[in-house]
């Protein structure tokens, strides 16, 4: 299991793809979702092509500690590689220690 502080672009962009699955997996999640970033389903398939829209899911998960800790569970990964990865792809310096 990765670390917070070994975080590379693709373990980032990957746990971004699984808290998307994630998220639309279950329809009260992607309501939710679509709601707080004004989204709409016909939309998300053109907004998963911008620059950004993979930290936008991650801090929409971040946000949330429930959704956090539910996202990590099931992706089998410690609840602070999602922070990690949203830091990551919003150009943070990798957390140390």
């Amino acid at each position: 299991m990765s670390r917070p502080g070994q975080m590379t672009r693709e373990l980032a962009e990957s746990v971004a793809i699984q808290a998307l699955s994630f998220i639309a997996a279950e329809p009260r999640r992607l309501d939710v979702f679509l709601s707080l970033t004004g989204l709409t389903p016909e939309s998300l398939r053109a907004a998963a092509n911008e620059p950004n829209f993979l930290l936008g899911v991650l801090d929409h998960v971040a946000g949330d500690e429930t959704l956090l800790r539910a996202l990590a569970e099931e992706i089998g990964r410690e609840p602070e590689v999602i922070p990690a990865a949203r830091d990551f792809l919003a150009g943070a310096p990798p957390a140390t220690g």
